[in-house]
C-alpha cells in the first residue's frame, strides 16, 4: 500500500526555536487522527505538508510527491479545511466554493456544478446564495468543509473541524467526515484537541509532544494490546480458584462472592484460567477485558516518550 505521508527527518525551525524535530516514518492509514497539547507542532506539521513552511532539514512526501520540489502536484491532491476562517464576507457561498474549485484545477462549468452539489451535501443548499458574512458559526464550518472537498481530493486535511459547534452541529460534522471516510476514496488527517472526535472518526492516531512523534498506532490494536486486566463472573467455589490463580502470579480482588477483578502477568494467558476453572469444576460465566480508551493512550504518551512508533 502506498504511504499517504512519508516523513524523512523532517525538521522545522522558526528562528532559533525548533518546532518539529526530525520526524520520521511512513504512514498509510486511511483516517489518521493528529493529537497533542498546544504547541506540540500539529498545525505546523499540517502547514508544512501544504508547503507553507520550508524544512530546515529533511523532507516529507505526500503520496510520493516531495513537499519541496512537487508542492503544486500535492496541492491538487489535497483538500484543506483550516482552523481559522478565511472568507470574503461579501461573497456568496456558491461563488466562494466555485472559486475554490477552480483554484483546485476544475474547469469553470464543472466547478459550478460541483459547488452546487457539495453545498447541498453539507446542508447549505438553501443558503448557497447568501453572503458568507451572514452565516452562523456552524454554517461557516460547513462552508469550509465544502470548499475542501468540492474538487474530490485524494487527501482531506481537517484542522479542528468541530471547533465551536453546538452538539447537533458537531454530530452533523462528524457524520459527514465518517461518510467521506467510508467511501474509501479519500484519506483523512484530522487534527483536534477533542479526543472524542478522533476516536469517532479515525482508525489510527499520531500523537505529537514537543515537536516529536511519541505514538503512532492503530487504535483497535492498541486497545487489544492491553488485555491483561480482566473482570470475571463465576459459578462455584471462588476461594480455591483465586488461590490457584494467585499461585500463577495473578493479582485478584473478589467482589460480591462471585465477581473477580484480576491482573494477569505476562506469562499467564486466558486459556490458563479456563484450565484452572475446569480443574476446580468452576464455570466462568463472563470474562471482560478492560481496554484502553484513547484518553488512556493519550495520557500515557504525555507521561513520557514511549518509543512506540508503528507505521
Amino acid at each position: 500500500m502506498q504511504s499517504v505521508i512519508e516523513l524523512d527527518n523532517l525538521t522545522i525551525r522558526f528562528g532559533r526555536q525548533t518546532v518539529l524535530k526530525g520526524l520520521k516514518g511512513a504512514f498509510s492509514g486511511r483516517a489518521i487522527g493528529l493529537l497533542g497539547p498546544n504547541g506540540a507542532g500539529k498545525t505546523t506539521l499540517l502547514h508544512t505538508l501544504l508547503g507553507f513552511y520550508p524544512p530546515a532539514a529533511g523532507t516529507g512526501r505526500v503520496f510520493g510527491y516531495d513537499i519541496q520540489r512537487e508542492i503544486k502536484k500535492i496541492r491538487h491532491l489535497i483538500g484543506y479545511m483550516p482552523e481559522n476562517d478565511s472568507f470574503i464576507a461579501d461573497m456568496t457561498g456558491i461563488r466562494f466554493v466555485r472559486m475554490m474549485a477552480e483554484l483546485s484545477g476544475l474547469p469553470p462549468s464543472l466547478a459550478l456544478e460541483r459547488a452546487h452539489e457539495t453545498l447541498f451535501y453539507v446542508g447549505l443548499g438553501e443558503a448557497r446564495y447568501r453572503k458568507l458574512g451572514t452565516y452562523s458559526l456552524g454554517m461557516k464550518q460547513m462552508a469550509k468543509l465544502a470548499q475542501a472537498i468540492v474538487h474530490g481530493p485524494k487527501l482531506l486535511i481537517l484542522d479542528e473541524p468541530t471547533n465551536g459547534l453546538d452538539p447537533p452541529a458537531r454530530q452533523r460534522m462528524i457524520s459527514l467526515i465518517r461518510d467521506i471516510r467510508a467511501t474509501g476514496e479519500t484519506a483523512l488527517i484530522l487534527s483536534s484537541h477533542l479526543l472524542r472526535d478522533v476516536e469517532e472518526c479515525c482508525e489510527e492516531v499520531m500523537i505529537l509532544k514537543e515537536g516529536e512523534i511519541v505514538v503512532y498506532c492503530n487504535l483497535e490494536e492498541e486497545r487489544k494490546a492491553n488485555r491483561k486486566f480482566l473482570e470475571l463472573e463465576i459459578i462455584g467455589d471462588t476461594q480455591p480458584f483465586v488461590e490457584m490463580a494467585e499461585r500463577l502470579g495473578c493479582e485478584c480482588a473478589v467482589q460480591g462472592g462471585y465477581r473477580i477483578k484480576m491482573v494477569l502477568p505476562e506469562q499467564v494467558h486466558i486459556r490458563d484460567l479456563y484450565s484452572l476453572a475446569a480443574n476446580k469444576q468452576i464455570q466462568i460465566r463472563k470474562l471482560n477485558y478492560k481496554r484502553d480508551s484513547l484518553q488512556d493512550i493519550f495520557l500515557k504518551a504525555m507521561e513520557g516518550n514511549r518509543g512506540s512508533l508503528q507505521a
